[in-house]
């Protein structure tokens, strides 16, 4: 049997369509799932990269974070007295105070002492709170002056509340109200209110 020339090329497309289906079941189609299969792997290690990369920054920022707090504990237990606290807060207070420009009026320190539920022990502290309400007459300035003063004092001081008042009474003067927190170093003695 003599093929004609149309046979032959029908037969040849058919061979052809066979080798690219077999090539497409037995190679390509499996080839092309693993590299599926390792473009998902790759996003995810290139997802937990990132990760790794934002964890690390993290972590190197709080590393920084944490040297400076301590660098500023060292600086401020440096500057820290020892027991000497409110003596020096008294000092302060003495050495600004002036007639003309600023008048004590009242001076209230009250230590705090922690409630704790029954049954609990007492936990010592390093560092014992006052709480100082002070009233005073003064001028604008002399108050800024007074507490820029406070901010260079020798321990741990914070300005919890100002409250300026114009008051006929006291003309020129300005009435400051200023609630201070003062953390004193050492065991409770009992700091007892004063009133001038």
């Amino acid at each position: 049997m003599v093929l004609k020339s149309r046979e032959k090329i029908l037969i040849i497309l058919a061979i052809i369509a066979v080798a690219i289906w077999v090539f497409d079941s037995f190679y390509y189609a499996p080839q092309s799932r693993k590299i599926k299969k390792l473009k998902a792997e790759v996003k995810a290690a290139d997802e937990k990269l990132t990760e790794s990369l934002l964890l690390t920054k993290g972590v190197i920022t709080l590393e920084a974070e944490v040297l400076h707090q301590e660098e500023e504990m060292k600086r401020l237990s440096m500057r820290t007295l020892r027991g000497e606290e409110f003596r020096t807060f008294l000092k302060h207070l003495a050495r600004e105070s002036n007639p003309l420009q600023m008048k004590i009026i009242s001076l209230n320190p009250k230590e705090e002492t922690p409630t704790l539920p029954e049954g609990k022990k007492e936990v010592s502290s390093k560092y014992r709170k006052v709480f100082i309400q002070t009233i005073l007459h003064s001028t604008y300035p002399k108050l800024g002056t007074y507490l820029k003063g406070i901010e260079e004092l020798p321990f741990l001081i914070n300005v919890d509340s100002l409250q300026i008042e114009k008051s006929e009474e006291v003309q020129p003067l300005l009435k400051v109200t200023i609630g201070l927190v003062m953390y004193i170093k050492g065991e409770s003695n009992g700091v007892k209110g004063t009133n001038g």
